[in-house]
């Protein structure tokens, strides 16, 4: 996943920036001023900075300004503010920002706005390889499309024995020793369960709990209490 830096002045906004995208899998680097941005910045090499406007030493805009004429403006950013104006909005983005999000910031907001500005900076695939063997001016498109288990061995169409797939990550069934006392049967399915959701969804409690129908705050008390280690589902690792 993707490195972020937050940079707020208030330290209950940095914490609750930190936790949400943690849990969807980023590594968070935090600052409270534009000197300590500064230097997390040449620190971490983020691949998106979420940058707060109003801030003691310098704003927002003007450290947006200084990384944009200086050449270290090599990652998106997105203005946040709770007194942003409109005429601030197009400044902002006039100077290199890619959105501008205004706070109280909902939680579908910054995670669809972090969506959005990493899908745009991820880098393109390679083109495909040349097909050896074809001449030039044969297109690999123009080649009939053969079925997936045949193969070419000296020119001759073979059948091809698929290997057995290997399935990864948890199955969707399991089997449960069901003689026990019912609430030791009942923890061993929820645990197996929030399992399996935890390593489909790739350690994201937000959509976890979009898949099981249950608010985060019950669904982490939840975890806890059944014993489901929460460090190894991390993909790295309305407010």
């Amino acid at each position: 996943m993707a490195t972020i830096l937050v940079v707020d002045d208030e330290l209950g906004i940095r914490a609750l920036l930190s936790e949400i995208l943690s849990d969807e899998g980023h590594t968070i680097e935090l600052a409270e001023n534009a000197q300590q941005a500064r230097a997390a910045r040449e620190r971490s090499r983020p691949d998106l900075v979420l940058l707060d406007i109003w801030m003691p030493d310098v704003d927002g805009v003007t450290l947006l300004k200084e990384w944009g004429s200086t050449g270290q403006l090599t990652m998106p950013v997105i203005m946040m503010s709770g007194h942003g104006t409109i005429d601030t909005a197009v400044e902002a983005t006039k100077f290199g920002a890619m959105a501008f999000l205004e706070k109280p910031i909902t939680l579908q907001k910054l995670l669809r706005a972090v969506e959005q500005a990493l899908v745009k900076t991820a880098p393109r695939p390679a083109p495909p390889a040349p097909v050896v063997g074809l001449p030039s001016y044969v297109r690999p498109e123009a080649l009939p499309v053969m079925p997936a288990n045949v193969s070419l061995s000296g020119g001759v169409p073979s059948l091809v024995t698929p290997a057995p797939v290997q399935h990864q990550g948890m199955a969707s069934e399991q089997l449960f020793e069901l003689d026990r006392p019912l609430r030791e049967a009942r923890d061993a399915f929820e645990k197996s369960y929030f399992e399996f959701h935890l390593a489909k969804e790739n350690g994201s409690m937000t959509r976890v709990a979009e898949k099981t129908g249950l608010e985060r705050t019950h669904l982490y008390r939840k975890l806890k209490q059944l014993g489901v280690d929460l460090s190894r589902n991390k993909r790295g690792g309305g407010i």
